[in-house]
């Protein structure tokens, strides 16, 4: 009796396709058709091709009339952020918070952002979701007069959630070699113009869902102090300060005013901003001079957190910091109000060996922070109906 075993065809399942994996190509293409007019609003003459290229193209021939120009880079995300808008179902919050996130730190070193990439990755294209996400970025990039010129949705089955996702971005910008911002040109008797943040920006989620969750906050709630839910408050879209600042660095009046720059993100304030001082000099900050947002204080009062903690992990109302020509201190606050930026002044820069010994308990030094070798932070006073 003649018997065969089945061959390894015969017993195989039927054939597995992509999209069986979990992977679907064509709601990547439907993303791209509901995000592709929002993205297209970014593009001025100097973008070349569109939506679906390999590559973004940027016409740089306005370069050629730089003496020295510099290219500046960035990268960065928004964190723990994504799981508020991820539980509320609001996602165009967040393109705007990566914006700011990474321009932002471009314009620290005075050079203005050209264009920008992004980068998605999710457990599964969920286009509508998608689109809310790009067209977040490119309000963002509308905002901060930096084109979009390229971006990548991942879908990662099996290795996300359905639900989950997470965003990067990418930008570069151009800044003349001798308009570089940076330490060196720190002065003793520079004055430390504080700008208002929108809210909590994009740092310390962790430490705020986790303060939430302790608290047994539900994110529909009515918060009296905001004037809203509390899940409205904790998406406020990240300040986005770069037209702002590229206005007072080519203002006649204030041109050649800001010696540094330094955007308040992890760390908090004083972490940042020792990042921008030279050896040998100190920003001396006096809290009392402006009173962080009720988010803040509603942060410390739900988590019971300690003040020092706070302020080392949250921007405290103060999202971006400028170093200024004492002389024309007065200019480019005017230049920041004109424009709608609230700002003032909120400290000085003084010799580091004039510091005081900290005295109370609230006194708190800085320096070396993020593995800069510079000079120092001293945070004194306390803020206006803070105990």
């Amino acid at each position: 009796m003649n018997t065969t075993s089945p061959s390894p065809q015969d017993s195989r399942p039927a054939g597995i396709t992509y999209a069986d994996s979990g992977v679907d190509t064509a709601a990547g293409d439907r993303a791209v058709e509901l995000m592709k007019e929002a993205v297209a609003a970014t593009h001025g003459p100097q973008v070349l091709g569109g939506i679906g290229a390999f590559a973004g193209l940027v016409d740089v021939s306005a370069l050629k009339d730089y003496r020295r120009p510099l290219l500046a880079s960035s990268t960065d995300g928004v964190g723990t952020k994504i799981a508020i808008a991820r539980e509320l179902d609001i996602h165009d919050t967040i393109g705007r918070d990566l914006v700011g996130m990474v321009v932002d730190d471009i314009i620290v070193v005075g050079a203005e952002p050209l264009a920008m990439t992004d980068y998605i990755a999710c457990g599964q294209v969920e286009p509508e979701r998608i689109a809310d996400i790009v067209r977040g970025i490119a309000e963002g990039c509308r905002l901060a007069g930096c084109a979009l010129v390229g971006g990548e949705t991942a879908e990662h089955p099996g290795l996300m959630a359905p639900e989950d996702y997470d965003v990067a971005g990418a930008a570069v910008g151009v800044v003349e070699a001798d308009a570089l911002l940076g330490p060196d040109r720190v002065r003793a008797g520079d004055v430390v113009i504080g700008m208002d943040a929108s809210g909590l920006h994009s740092n310390g989620y962790s430490l705020v869902r986790a303060v939430v969750s302790a608290a047994g906050l539900a994110l529909d709630a009515q918060v009296a102090d905001f004037g809203r839910s509390l899940g409205e408050e904790l998406l406020e879209p990240t300040r986005i300060y770069t037209a702002d600042l590229l206005a007072v660095l080519k203002d006649v009046r204030t041109v050649g005013a800001v010696h540094a720059l330094s955007h308040v993100t992890g760390g908090g304030l004083a972490a940042n901003l020792a990042r921008v001082m030279p050896r040998g000099l100190a920003a001396r900050v006096d809290r009392s001079r402006w009173e962080p947002g009720s988010v803040f204080s509603q942060v410390a009062h739900w988590g019971s957190v300690p003040q020092l903690d706070l302020e080392g992990t949250l921007n405290m109302g103060i999202g971006m910091v400028a170093l200024v020509d004492p002389e024309r201190a007065d200019a480019t606050l005017a230049v920041l109000s004109e424009r709608g930026l609230g700002a003032r002044v909120i400290g000085e820069v003084v010799g580091e060996d004039s510091l005081p010994e900290p005295g109370a308990a609230l006194e708190h030094v800085v320096a070396g922070a993020k593995g800069v070798d510079g000079g120092a932070v001293m945070l004194t006073g306390q803020h206006p109906g803070w105990s």
